[in-house]
């Protein structure tokens, strides 16, 4: 059933139902569902306050959706990243900012942009990562991995979007069981969450399977490093938990390398490394 009303007078309905379920923003929050379902931006959003709208029960459906806590992402179905825009469902882990530096990391890696390389990304999930290296080394061959089909259904959306369905290969399986070719690079933002902590009730939407990592959090990670030494993969760029670095420093402790470094995220919190082989 289709409703009308006036922009501002729907924005403070949507405000005062988000406020009472405790939503952060929520001014702002009403802002962006609404220009979202509207497919409309902030100018118009601006120049047409007193103007009417009809909307129908869809939106609202958003709006209670929001005001259980599901994230914003999941109902919009977008998400942005890299300063690109990807679509998001709950079949994915939503992508978090930091992710960007290990698309850096990786960068700062490689010399030549221009070689031909064979990259292979374990826990693919919605594809941003293979996508932007991708983008950014043009003759790179990238090898996509999960261990969910809907992980995979995500990635295959946001690959066709940008047009890569040449240049990046989906395979379903665990870790690097589906993977027979020589690896140049490896890189993988994996569940490193150990499986007793509590997490902040909007990450129950998201897939368990890509959070908790085993009884510890680095259980996969480690499963990882034991790869990469064992095929001598030459470079492995990976993100970590806040708590890891001395972990994986034990870990490899004993173990035959050229050398591991460790990089901080935007709140100055250790976050991922690359291991050299």
């Amino acid at each position: 059933m289709r409703r009308r009303y006036i922009v501002q007078e729907l924005l403070r309905e949507i405000t005062q139902t988000l406020q009472e379920a405790h939503i952060p923003r929520a001014s702002r929050e009403a802002q962006l569902l609404l220009m979202a379902y509207l497919k409309e931006d902030e100018l118009w959003l601006l120049t047409n306050q007193k103007n009417e709208i009809d909307v129908d029960d869809d939106f609202f459906q958003w709006i209670e959706r929001r005001s259980k806590n599901e994230p914003f992402e999941y109902i919009v179905n977008r998400v942005s990243f890299y300063s690109h825009e990807f679509y998001i469902d709950e079949g994915a882990l939503i992508p978090r900012p930091e992710t960007e530096l290990l698309i850096d990391e990786v960068l700062k890696n490689i010399e030549d942009k221009t070689a031909k390389m064979t990259i292979v990304e374990v826990g693919v999930g919605s594809g941003i990562i293979s996508i932007m290296l991708a983008k950014n080394l043009p003759n790179a061959k990238i090898i996509a991995v999960d261990i969910s089909h809907k992980a995979l259904s995500v990635a295959k959306r946001n690959i066709e979007k940008f047009g890569l369905t040449q240049r990046i290969e989906l395979r379903e399986g665990s870790l690097l069981e589906p993977v027979d070719e020589q690896i140049d690079y490896l890189v993988s933002n994996p569940p490193y969450i150990a499986d007793d902590e509590e997490l902040e009730s909007n990450l129950s939407y998201e897939p368990q399977n890509a959070l908790f990592g085993g009884k510890i959090g680095d259980e996969i990670i480690q499963k990882l490093l034991d790869e990469v030494l064992k095929q001598k993969i030459k470079f492995f760029s990976c993100e970590m938990g806040y708590d890891q670095k001395d972990k994986i420093r034990f870990y490899l402790k004993e173990k035959d390398f050229k050398s591991l470094e460790f990089y901080k995220d935007y709140a100055a919190f250790d976050r991922g490394f690359t291991l050299k082989v």
